[in-house]
């Protein structure tokens, strides 16, 4: 399944929980994005992440890097980048 129908349910996640970002595929078949908003919804994406994602994808693990405070929010939105 390609990004564009698995990455659908991340976007609307990220939405739900007013998070603003980006996702995308790689090259390796895993997954890489950014996520901001507030640290409480943050939180419950990266959960949703590690255990539910979109369905019909397969989740080995979920690592979270280079995380940081910003004082203002990067995005407008959170899309799908190709």
């Amino acid at each position: 399944m390609k990004c564009s129908a698995k990455c659908k349910y991340t976007e609307q996640e990220a939405t739900k929980l007013r998070l603003v970002g980006w996702v995308r595929n790689t090259m390796r078949d895993t997954v890489e994005g950014q996520i901001q908003g507030p640290k409480e919804a943050v939180e419950k994406m990266k959960n949703w992440l590690r255990s539910t994602g979109s369905p019909m994808s397969r989740i080995d693990k979920a690592t979270f890097n280079n995380e940081r405070a910003v004082s203002a929010l990067e995005f407008s939105s959170f899309t799908t980048r190709y």
